[in-house]
Formats: structure tokens, sequence, C-alpha cells
């Protein structure tokens, strides 16, 4: 079991930048790749980015590409999400995910197996 505590989220006006911090406990983090999705009202779950056991291997979604990084630090059991130059359109829960098997380059939900409850962002226009 692997739980997951998502932090950092707020209200920020466009153009600003926030970091998301998710914080794991029970077994051990680095056995997992973690990823980033995020879910607007109204609208289905979507996948940000994903980053590999080691941190070497990092994707993420064509929306974000520039904007946001994903990173990871195994000692402190943390992924974060750093977010720049954030738009209207990026307002949304944030969730990460863990998963112990990457079998569609982790841009799907159904590759990941614990999620956290989410941390709301909101982006003013």
């Amino acid at each position: 079991q692997v739980q997951l505590v998502e932090s950092g989220g707020g209200l920020v006006q466009a153009g600003g930048s926030l970091r998301l911090s998710c914080a794991a406990s029970g077994r051990s983090f680095s056995e997992y790749a973690m990823g980033w999705f995020r879910q607007a009202p109204g609208r289905e779950r979507e996948f940000v980015a994903r980053i590999s056991r080691g941190g070497a291997s990092t994707n993420y979604a064509d929306s974000v590409k520039g904007r946001f990084t994903i990173s990871r630090d195994n000692a402190k059991n943390t992924v974060y999400l750093q977010m720049n130059s954030l738009k209207f359109e990026d307002t949304a829960v944030y969730y990460c995910a863990a998963s112990s098997w990457i079998r569609y380059g982790g841009t799907r939900s159904d590759e990941y197996d614990y999620w956290g409850q989410g941390t709301q962002v909101t982006v003013s226009s």
C-alpha cells in the first residue's frame, strides 16, 4: 500500500506559478513511477506529467510542455510539479498517482495503482 497526499494548490493569477508536492508513505517510494493528472469541472481526468522511478525519464501532456516540470526526491518520498506561466485553462483538481508498472507511457489513469485525494488549483484570468 502507498498513501499519497498532495499539497501546494491554491489561487493564482494567470501568468503566475505554483509548486505542487505529493508526499508518499508506505511501501518504497522509489519502486513507483509517479504521475500527475488533473480534472476540471465537467471534464474527464487528464494526464499532465510522468516521471520514472529514478527520475531520469519524464513526459508531459502537450498542453503543459515547456511550462510545467515534474521532479522527485526519493530521499524525501516526494514528487513535485512546478507550474509556471499558468493559464485559466489550467484550473482543475490536481492528483498525483503511483504506478508499479508503466505499460503505455504513463499517460493513462488505469496504469496507476494508487491515487492522492487531490489539490485544487484555480487560475484567475
